[in-house]
């Protein structure tokens, strides 16, 4: 039997495996968006059916559900002849995204562990691409309305054979990318930190043996779904119902809405979209992989202790998506679904259950990634670009605080990449990076407040493209608590100012030298009635220019008291 000291260290040892693959990616990447912004993740998968074993800590949460996926589909494939079987030192390489994916951007390598001469698990990663072709730079096509309008799709196909770089299939990918010879680098990164993950593992089997490990993993995986259902005690049986909406998908100018059940039953949770919109025509479509992960990854941020493990997804059943946007089928686009539908889901999931579980869940974050594009021609470099912005937001207030200021996304810990690091690598300067004053949502606690920068093109010619939400509403308040600022994104020129008519969604904007681009991303719901909020919180508001003394007036009545 396997001693409980034994099971913890062989624990922390696999999460360790992954937080050093995730820590290698991340140093040896080229590209500002994984090795700044930690765009990417690792994760160690069941040789059988690919389920999850392990994933680093500093990895997106998105990713949790969606490499369990891909996997999966790796080894499914396998077996039905559709890809060539692996051998050892093969690494393949996917981005499909109706294969366990989420945009074509997300690129995830997978390479089978081998110990004497048989699969003993998977070791898979992603990484974001700054591009992978399609109609614009950086493949946030909001008017996008098939896949191949987004970029380059990759069924699972090996790039290295027996750790040799297949030159063939890595020329194909160049001659379908925006400034690929920048992609070798990240590609190098993406790999070495797959076999990073093989060294230490093979440690661990080497110190505790395979039987050993094998039962760990087992029981791992039978702790996490207890552990689960433990939790899932603290809600009350019964429905609990909530609506969330994407301002439009780009295309068509109508709000998209999610809906969903939550029951509780029987030690269960049910997650029922029924009436949920249709598949739509632009991007804001989401697959069925991204869908299930953005609800894991809701309940993780509810029940955060219990370990990463498919035993933590067993007491969920997701029902009803079927014919919706939320199980998007080939060739309807999907660029926004990982950073933006996904992070409507967990809107959904958190206003459902905020009323459960007052004590554990949050007013809706700021629900966006802020995807912003920009490709062009440097001049003085002699050389093309793609840059890719990725911003925080405003959490919701809850029932302890006021909600963080300027957080990472809700399906990931990116953050944005530093402005030094940016100015460096591209033809922009940041005129302004601050927090959006007056964004978080009022309440008890209020929410935290978004963030306000501008960027300004210095030279060449360059190509802008928006993939945003929560232009139209603003993230949803809780228990009393007003809903938070919306996300507004203005072009500005010498002609005036530009509000896209998606507004925070818009494709191929030209931009000359002097245009400037300002995005205002949303702050969080506020938390609670308004009017119990703490005068002296108000104040210290006020006096840290937060909120106009007006505004306070306004929108803190508790303040006449």
């Amino acid at each position: 039997m396997l001693d409980p000291v034994t099971l913890a260290v062989i624990q922390a040892g696999l999460q360790q495996v992954c937080d050093e693959m995730d820590l290698s990616f991340s140093r040896a990447a080229f590209s500002p968006v994984i090795a700044e912004a930690d765009d990417r993740s690792d994760g160690i998968y069941d040789a059988v059916d690919g389920s999850l074993i392990a994933q680093g800590s500093r990895g997106l949460p998105v990713f949790v559900g969606t490499m369990q996926f891909s996997t999966r589909h790796i080894i499914e494939r396998i077996a039905s002849g559709l890809t060539k079987p692996p051998e050892e030192g093969d690494i393949y390489i996917v981005n499909d995204p109706y294969l366990g994916g989420t945009h074509l951007m997300d690129v995830r390598f997978a390479m089978p562990f081998y110990r004497q001469g048989e699969i003993f698990c998977w070791l898979s990663n992603t990484g974001h691409w700054p591009d992978t072709g399609g109609a614009v730079p950086g493949g946030f096509s909001a008017s996008a309305i098939s896949a191949e309008q987004e970029g380059l799709r990759l069924p699972p196909v090996k790039l290295f054979k027996k750790g040799v770089l297949q030159d063939e299939l890595w020329q194909v990918i160049c001659s379908n990318i925006r400034v690929s010879e920048q992609r070798i680098g990240d590609v190098k990164a993406q790999a070495a930190a797959l076999l990073v993950g093989a060294e230490r593992l093979t440690t661990i089997l080497d110190r505790y043996g395979d039987g050993t490990v094998r039962a760990a993993i087992a029981e791992m995986r039978r702790r996490a779904a207890r552990q689960m259902e433990a939790n899932l005690r603290l809600i009350p049986e019964g429905l609990w119902t909530a609506r969330a909406h994407i301002d439009s998908d780009g295309v068509v100018n109508e709000p998209l809405t999610i809906a969903l059940a939550v029951t509780r039953q029987d030690g269960r949770l049910t997650f029922d979209f029924a009436g949920t919109s249709a598949p739509c025509m632009g991007p804001m479509n989401s697959v069925r992989a991204t869908t299930f992960s953005a609800v894991y990854l809701a309940m993780r941020h509810i029940f955060p202790d219990v370990p990463m493990s498919a035993g933590a997804f067993e007491p969920f059943e997701i029902v009803n998506i079927e014919g919706t946007f939320l199980d998007a089928q080939y060739p309807r686009p999907v660029s926004g679904c990982a950073a933006e539908v996904s992070q409507r889901i967990a809107e959904a999931v958190f206003a459902a259950l905020v009323a459960a579980l007052p004590d554990r869940v949050t007013a809706a974050p700021a629900g966006t990634s802020g995807n912003f594009g920009l490709g062009g021609h440097d001049p003085e470099r002699g050389r093309d670009y793609v840059m890719y912005q990725i911003s925080g937001g405003g959490y919701g207030g809850n029932a302890d605080h006021d909600g963080l200021s300027n957080g990472c996304s809700t399906i990931g810990i990116s953050k944005a990449p530093p402005v030094e690091i940016m100015e460096q690598t591209y033809p922009v300067l940041y005129r302004r990076y601050a927090l959006h004053e007056g964004s978080g949502g009022a309440g008890e606690h209020r929410g935290g407040f978004g963030l306000d920068y501008e960027i300004e093109l210095l030279r060449g010619s360059a190509r802008a493209s928006f993939v945003m939400d929560h232009g139209l509403t603003g993230p949803q308040g809780a228990l009393g608590g007003a809903d938070g600022a919306v996300n507004r994104v203005e072009i500005i020129t010498p002609e005036g100012t530009i509000v896209p008519e998606h507004l925070s969604k818009a494709q191929d904007i030209p931009l000359n030298p002097g245009d400037r681009v300002r995005v205002r991303t949303p702050g969080g719901g506020g938390y609670g009635d308004p009017a119990r909020r703490d005068p002296a919180s108000v104040a210290e508001d006020v006096r840290l220019g937060r909120y106009s003394a007006t505004d306070a007036r306004r929108l803190f009545p508790g303040l006449h008291r």
